[in-house]
């Protein structure tokens, strides 16, 4: 918050942002600090944004012209909302903005776009499955994490089982009962479907996008192919990429390009697809089903984290897939070179290294790869490269080990 910068928190609807700035705001107060909220969605907070005087004159009105922290919810419910800030913000006066809003374009594009070199940007995602073990056991072993999960590796697998199904959306994982976690999710959905796809794209067919949601459910992990999919959901080819463009703008989905030294490949071929939260993923599929652990689900839960910590800059993540089906489900961009990420859910007893992996160690000769797994940590040398069996966990805890 000490950055003179407006700082712009995005993510998609209900993951949280308002309760961050209330948060935020009363910590703040704590401190002594001046603060001011508005929130768009309130008719009475939107009529101060008729113009940029008038706001300031409320704003002026409440706090004086000292140094205090304004914040304001839903930033995109205001027209031209980004040369809107940006006039404030070059009068040079003694304010600091915290602005939030949902993921849709008119935020993420035209808001950022105006304020280049203006705005220090924050993307919120769901709850993390860290953050949420921590919320199970009321924060108890919070500084001990890697011994909490080495002691009771049965309540861990219950955990994850949890987290696979509901995923991290907070009012789902506070909601009491799966009937409760689902009329949740549904409002959710449906708020995302009205307002942002809808009401703020311009969506004419709001049934075929959902309709296309529900499919990328089915094939999370796959690669997509564009012509069938179009077929399947009733749309143009054009229209359907442009579909999965405003999907992956407003945080349901995110696209995995394939892995070629040859840039021009990596960034024509077909992707695979996964979802920001494994509850939308879920739910869009027709449910929570309590079932057993899940391949693709953990797939999907791995990809989430390695997107997170390695998704910035320069540092991407792929997949790798031959015409002779060898595959490995990441690939990571290091500095020092790629790292080949295998995820399997499954208690590994005797470590050993895929034909598929061991086909991609042979042809790149990376340094290091990695073996998700649930259980085991290990070690052992495949040609010159040196690949780390580890458990999920220490994956979340301790990602610097594949740097």
């Amino acid at each position: 918050m000490s950055l003179k910068e407006i700082t712009i928190i995005t993510g998609a609807r209900q993951i949280g942002k308002t309760t961050l700035l209330k948060e935020i705001i009363n910590d703040l107060k704590h401190k002594g600090k001046e603060t001011l909220y508005f929130n768009l969605d309130i008719e009475e907070d939107k009529r101060h944004f008729e113009s940029q005087q008038r706001l300031l004159n409320k704003i002026e009105l409440e706090v004086g012209r000292q140094h205090a922290y304004i914040f304001v919810d839903e930033i995109q419910q205001k027209e031209n909302a980004g040369r809107f800030l940006k006039g404030i913000y070059d009068m040079g006066l003694p304010y600091k903005f915290i602005v939030t809003g949902s993921g849709s374009l008119e935020l993420k594009e035209k808001v950022s776009e105006a304020l280049t070199g203006r705005k220090y940007l924050i993307e919120m995602g769901p709850v993390s499955f860290i953050e949420f073990v921590n919320f199970k056991t009321n924060y108890k072993y919070q500084s001990k994490l890697p011994l909490f999960f080495e002691a009771e590796k049965e309540k861990t697998e219950l955990l994850l089982n949890e987290y696979l199904i509901f995923g991290g959306y907070p009012a789902v994982i506070t909601a009491g009962t799966i009937n409760r976690k689902l009329e949740v999710m549904n409002d959710i959905f449906t708020s995302y479907i009205t307002k942002d796809i809808s009401y703020l794209l311009k969506i004419r067919q709001p049934d075929k996008f959902v309709k296309l949601i529900r499919l990328l459910a089915v094939l999370s992990g796959n690669i997509l192919n564009y012509t069938q999919l179009a077929q399947d959901v009733g749309v143009k080819l054009d229209t359907l990429k442009t579909y999965l463009w405003y999907a992956e703008q407003t945080f349901i989905i995110k696209t995995v390009k394939p892995y070629f030294t040859n840039l021009k490949k990596e960034l024509t071929k077909s992707p695979t697809v996964y979802f920001n939260d494994l509850g939308m993923l879920n739910f869009s599929k027709g449910g929570f089903r309590t079932s057993p652990l899940d391949g693709m689900l953990f797939q999907n839960f791995i990809y989430i984290n390695l997107k997170e910590k390695y998704d910035k800059g320069l540092s991407h993540v792929n997949y790798w897939r031959t015409k002779d089906k060898a595959e490995v489900d990441f690939i990571i961009h290091t500095d020092y070179g790629v790292v080949p990420v295998e995820v399997k859910i499954k208690k590994i007893k005797n470590p050993t290294v895929s034909r598929s992996y061991k086909s991609f160690i042979t042809k790149y000769s990376p340094i290091k790869g990695a073996v998700v797994n649930l259980e085991l940590t290990y070690e052992l040398t495949s040609g010159e490269t040196k690949v780390l069996f580890m458990p999920y966990w220490k994956l979340l805890l301790q990602a610097e080990e594949l740097l």
